[in-house]
C-alpha cells in the first residue's frame, strides 16, 4: 500500500562511532539509537472509505497508492533530519510536518472528486489530511501486551548503542521477547454439536523458486511498488499488481493440486546479517528500509478448517481477504492480527513481539483468516467489510454465513539473535514493513485471492462438512477418533524426542483479533490416507513408517533424508539422530482437525534421498565377509588335497 519514497540502507553493524543511517551525524545516529525511532502518524485514509462506487475505485486505489508515497518520502525526510526535529513535533512542522499536510490535502480533493464523479461526494475528508510526527518514546504499538510482555527480569536488554536493524529503521531489542517467559494463552472454544470439524489442505511449497515483488494487487492494483516491501508468493504464479482475474484464472500454480490457482501471500522474513540482496537498491527493498538476506521458509501449511458452530458455505471464486494491518504501528492494534511463536510452545501466541526460541526450535508466524463473509461481494472499498471474523463461540455477525477459514502457518529456521551486541554474533531477524512502521512484529499480515476450481471448492466444503481430513493425496475417511499425542503444554518437551512442536496440535482459537495473541494449529499431523483413529507415538517409542505427505519443506544443499526421518534433540538444532519418529494423525482433545503436513511439489536443489552411506562405509561391510569366503575356500582346497594323498 505505501508509495516510493527512497531510505538510504546502512550497514547492520554500523555504531555510534562509524557513522549513522540516511547521513546522520555519529552524534545524531547515537541519539536516535539511545532513544529508538520517530515516525510519522497519519490517518489511515483507506480503511475509513467503506463506500466507494465501483467506477471510481481505480482511480482512488491510485490516489490512496500516492498517500503512501507521500508519507514514505516525509519518513525519510524525517530520518535525515537534525536531532531535535525528530525529537520535538513543533520542530518538525515547519519542514516535514505542513508540507505532507498540503500534499495530502490535495491527494484526499482529488479521492473526493473521483467518488463524486461516480456518486455522492464524501465530506469531511480534508480533516484526515494532518499527519502527527510522533517521537520514540511515544509512538504507540511499542510496549507489548499484558500477555505477552515478560517479567523485568527476562526483559530484553537496552539497545546499548546498537544500530536500528540493517535498514536504518528497525527492528531494536525491544522487538524481541523470550517465548518461556510468555504464558500459555490459547484458548480453547467448545464445538457444537453440528460443528463442521473437518480440514482441507493445499500443498503450494515454500516459494522455494523465489517469486517476489512490491506489489499489492488487492489494495493497489496497477500500481507497481503498491506494497512498499516485498512478498513471498505461493500458488498463484501470475500476482503481480496488473494481473487481472482474468491473467490470475490462466497462470501456472505451484500447488500440487492444479485446481488450486489462489494466491497466498505474505512479507518476506530477513536477516539483518548486512547480506545485499538483489533488491537491495529498488524500491520496496533496500531504499525503503527493507534489507538483509531473504529467508525462504522451511516449511509452509496451507489449511482450510471449519466452523465450531455450523457448516461452511462455498467461498466465492476470485474472493479477497486480507488478514492483519501492515500500518499497525500506528494505526493501533484494531485490525491486528498477527502471531508469533516458537515450536513446542504454541500455546503461546504473541502479537507485538518477535519470540525469542530456545534451541532446537523453530520460529512459527500463523495468519487466521476471516471466516465469515457477506453473502454478496468478494471485495470491498476498504477490502474489510465484506469478510468478518467468527466470534469466541463461532457465530458470524448477523447478514454473514461462515465460510471455510483459511490458516496458513509458516515455519523459519532461524535462531535467537544476540541482542546484547545488537545481532552481530547471531543477526536480528524482521518482516518487511512500510517504512515508518518500523519493521515492528504487529504489522504482519496475510493476502489471499481465492481462484480454486469450483470443482475443487466444492470437494472442500463437503470434506470439511463431513468431518474429514482431506488433501491432494486423498482424505482419511473421516474418522475422528484417536488418542492425542503427549500432554498438549507446549513446553518443547515433546515426546517422541524430535524438534519441539513437530506432534504437538493445538486447539482451533476464537478467531477475533484481540488484543492478545491469536492461537495457531501446529503442523504435527500426517495424513497417511487411513482415518484419524490411528494411535500416536507412544512417548519414547518409534512409530512404523507408513506412507506419508509433510509440510512444504525448503531445498537444504546438505539434506540427504527426508524431513519426517529426521529428529533434533533440544539444544542441538537442526542434528539428525539414529532414529527418526514419524508422527501419526491425531485431533486434539476437543475434536478438532488436526493440520495435515504435506509434501511439496519437486523442489529444485533438493538433493535425492538416500538409504545407504557412503562408499567407503559399504567397503568396511564387505571386508568380514570376504575373508571368511577365502577361508573357507582354502579349507576346502586342503581337504581335497588330503583326500588325495590317503588314496
Amino acid at each position: 500500500m505505501l508509495g516510493g519514497g527512497g531510505l538510504v540502507a546502512a550497514n547492520v553493524y554500523a555504531s555510534a562511532s562509524e557513522g549513522g543511517w540516511g547521513g546522520q551525524s555519529p552524534e545524531a545516529t547515537g541519539q536516535v539509537k539511545a532513544a529508538g525511532m520517530a515516525t510519522i502518524d497519519c490517518p489511515d485514509v483507506g480503511t475509513q472509505l467503506t463506500k466507494v462506487p465501483e467506477a471510481a475505485r481505480a482511480d482512488v486505489d491510485r490516489e490512496l497508492a500516492q498517500l503512501d508515497q507521500q508519507i514514505a518520502a516525509a519518513y525519510q525526510q524525517l530520518q535525515q533530519s537534525a536531532p531535535e526535529i525528530r525529537q520535538d513535533p513543533a520542530a518538525a512542522d515547519g519542514p516535514i510536518m505542513n508540507p505532507l499536510k498540503d500534499k495530502r490535502k490535495a491527494t484526499l480533493d482529488r479521492v473526493a472528486d473521483a467518488i463524486g464523479r461516480a456518486g455522492d461526494r464524501p465530506e469531511g475528508l480534508d480533516a484526515l489530511a494532518a499527519c502527527t510526527m510522533r517521537p520514540a518514546e511515544s509512538a504507540p504499538g511499542d510496549s507489548a501486551s499484558a500477555e505477552s510482555t515478560p517479567p523485568a527480569a527476562t526483559q530484553p536488554p537496552a539497545d546499548n548503542g546498537q544500530a536500528p536493524g540493517q535498514g536504518g529503521n528497525g527492528p531494536v531489542a525491544a522487538d524481541y521477547t523470550d517465548i518461556k517467559s510468555v504464558q500459555p494463552n490459547v484458548p480453547n472454544p467448545a464445538k457444537g454439536s453440528d460443528a463442521s470439524g473437518g480440514s482441507f489442505t493445499s500443498e503450494c511449497g515454500v516459494n522455494e523458486n523465489g517469486l517476489r515483488n512490491s506489489d499489492n494487487v488487492i489494495v493497489a492494483p496497477g500500481v507497481s511498488n503498491g506494497a512498499h516491501h516485498f512478498h513471498d508468493y505461493v500458488g498463484n504464479q501470475s500476482n503481480t499488481a496488473f494481473a487481472s482475474d482474468d491473467d490470475l484464472a490462466k497462470a501456472d500454480t505451484s500447488c500440487v493440486d492444479k485446481g488450486d490457482k489462489s494466491t497466498y501471500y505474505w512479507p518476506v522474513l530477513r536477516l539483518q546479517n548486512g547480506k545485499q540482496e538483489k533488491d537491495a537498491g529498488a524500491p520496496g527493498g533496500g531504499t525503503e528500509g527493507n534489507a538483509g538476506e531473504i529467508v525462504t521458509p522451511k516449511q509452509v501449511t496451507i489449511t482450510f478448517e471449519g466452523n465450531p458452530r455450523g457448516k461452511v458455505a462455498e467461498m466465492p471464486r476470485l474472493l479477497r481477504i486480507i488478514t492483519g494491518d501492515a500500518k499497525s504501528f500506528v494505526n493501533g492494534p484494531a485490525n491486528a492480527n498477527a502471531s508469533w511463536s516458537c515450536t513446542g510452545f504454541e500455546d503461546r501466541q504473541l502479537k507485538d513481539k518477535y519470540p525469542l526460541c530456545p534451541s532446537g526450535s523453530d520460529v512459527v508466524r500463523t495468519f487466521r483468516f476471516q471466516s465469515c463473509w457477506d453473502g454478496r461481494n468478494t471485495d470491498s472499498a476498504n477490502h474489510r467489510t465484506h469478510v468478518a471474523f467468527a466470534g469466541e463461540d463461532g457465530a458470524c455477525p448477523e447478514g454473514f454465513e461462515p465460510i471455510p477459514q483459511l490458516v496458513q502457518r509458516i515455519v523459519y529456521d532461524v535462531d535467537a539473535p544476540s541482542l546484547n551486541d545488537g545481532g552481530k554474533t547471531v543477526p536480528l531477524f524482521a518482516v518487511d514493513s512500510f517504512p515508518e512502521q518500523q519493521h515492528k512484529p504487529v504489522t504482519d499480515h496475510g493476502d489471499f485471492i481465492n481462484v480454486f476450481d469450483e470443482n475443487l471448492m466444492r470437494e472442500m466444503v463437503d470434506c470439511i462438512n463431513s468431518g474429514r481430513t482431506c488433501g491432494p493425496r486423498g482424505d482419511d475417511g473421516g474418522d475422528k477418533g484417536g488418542d492425542q499425542g503427549g500432554d498438549g503444554k507446549g513446553d518443547g518437551q515433546n515426546d517422541n524426542g524430535g524438534k519441539p512442536g513437530d506432534d504437538a496440535t493445538a486447539s482451533s482459537p476464537a478467531e477475533a483479533p484481540q488484543t492478545d495473541a491469536t492461537v495457531t494449529p501446529t503442523g504435527g499431523t500426517k495424513h497417511d490416507g487411513h482415518g484419524k483413529g490411528g494411535k500416536q507415538d507412544e512417548p519414547g517409542k518409534a512409530a512404523e513408517p507408513t506412507e506419508t505427505t509433510e509440510p512444504a519443506q525448503a531445498p537444504k544443499s546438505d539434506r540427504t533424508t527426508a524431513p519426517a526421518d529426521r529428529t533434533t534433540a533440544p539444544g542441538s538444532k537442526g542434528t539428525e539422530t539414529a532414529e527418526a519418529t514419524p508422527s501419526v494423525s491425531a485431533t486434539d482433545s476437543t475434536g478438532v482437525a488436526a493440520v495435515p503436513q504435506t509434501t511439496p511439489p519437486p523442489a529444485t536443489g533438493t538433493e535425492p534421498q538416500t538409504s545407504g552411506g557412503s562408499l567407503a562405509e559399504t567397503g568396511a561391510q564387505l571386508w568380514p565377509a570376504a575373508i571368511g569366503v577365502l577361508l573357507a575356500l582354502s579349507g576346502l582346497v586342503m581337504f581335497l588335497r588330503a583326500r588325495r594323498l590317503r588314496y
